[in-house]
């Protein structure tokens, strides 16, 4: 539960937190390379420092082995956002990244549920749908937007390889999120395993 109210509590003020800088400062969107903000700049600090404490939370806590997606995909995060910091470029492209964040409040809203004891299948169900919305414009559209312009745009080369690289291996790790995440709610029939084994591999589904 405490793991999950931090993740929420990232998702919200990270998801919003990028969504009203983009908002209010759409003519960064012109220049995803090279544009700059103090809120993105500051914004892609708080994130590093999120996934840096939920990495060692894992570790201290004995969870390298159950949580080992969540290591990688803190790690890539971490290193590219560290690799940002220092340079200053490419934070419009992590602005956009962390809109995912904004997916994630309904993802863990949906843990949550689940966890819960008190049924509440009709709010399962409602953000079940709003949820697979949400996936598709601040998961999907942003990640496939980006892997165009890196793949079209962006020299394969220092920094520019190393992110595209890493987007690449995040396409795919939001390629099988979402393959868990449609099989779970929306065709349970082709779900593997026992329950419990199920609801261990959905906590992946969040970041």
């Amino acid at each position: 539960w405490r793991n999950l109210l931090v993740s929420f509590a990232h998702s919200v003020l990270a998801g919003l937190w990028a969504l009203l800088s983009l908002w209010h400062s759409p003519e960064l969107l012109s220049d995803i390379q090279d544009g700059y903000s103090v809120s993105g700049h500051l914004l892609i600090c708080f994130s590093s420092g999120y996934f840096i404490h939920d990495s060692l939370d894992i570790i201290f806590n004995h969870q390298s082995r159950s949580s080992w997606e969540y290591l990688v995909h803190h790690a890539m995060a971490i290193s590219a956002f560290v690799s940002l910091i220092i340079t200053g470029r490419f934070l419009v492209a992590a602005m956009l990244l962390l809109l995912v964040e904004v997916s994630n409040i309904f993802l863990t809203i949906r843990m949550l549920l689940k966890m819960s004891n008190v049924p509440s299948p009709a709010l399962y169900e409602a953000n079940k749908y709003v949820n697979l919305v949400m996936y598709f414009i601040f998961r999907l559209a942003p990640q496939a937007y980006l892997t165009w312009y890196f793949l079209r745009y962006v020299e394969v080369q220092g920094q520019g390889a190393f992110l595209t690289a890493n987007l690449l291996l995040l396409d795919a790790m939001i390629l099988m999120y979402f393959s868990r995440l449609l099989r779970s709610d929306f065709f349970p029939s082709l779900r593997k395993g026992s329950v419990g084994r199920d609801v261990d591999g959905e906590k992946f589904l969040i970041d």
